[in-house]
């Protein structure tokens, strides 16, 4: 069982700025993708943005130009670097990575950190 652990979630104002991390137990290097997914309250939880074992990027639309993923393999860590923060983007963030085992597609998901942007 793959564990992911988020970290590096708080309390900003509008137009500051978060590093999120997460830490797998496994390698994210045989995973298929890593992915930063956001559930506001009321609301689905929803892509935020993701990367391929590849390096392809892809980002939600309302955090494009503001958001970026990357990751470190050496490290099995996944990074999302926010800036420009607005309190729409208040909500928990997830970790998710998919993996196959098998032939079996499997979604891990890490616990969560909050984020919460408010003057």
């Amino acid at each position: 069982q793959v564990q992911l652990v988020e970290s590096g979630g708080g309390l900003v104002q509008p137009g500051d700025s978060l590093r999120l991390s997460c830490t797998t137990s496994g390698s994210i290097g045989s995973s298929l993708a890593m992915g930063w997914y956001r559930q506001a309250p009321g609301k689905q939880r929803e892509l935020v943005a993701g990367i391929t074992s590849s390096s392809n990027t892809n980002y939600a639309d309302d955090v494009k130009g503001r958001f970026t993923i990357s990751r470190d393999n050496a490290k099995n860590t996944v990074y999302l670097q926010m800036d420009s923060l607005k309190p729409e983007d208040t909500a928990v963030y997830y970790c998710n990575m998919k993996k196959f085992v098998g032939v079996r597609l499997n979604d891990y998901w890490g616990q969560g950190t909050q984020v919460t942007v408010s003057s």
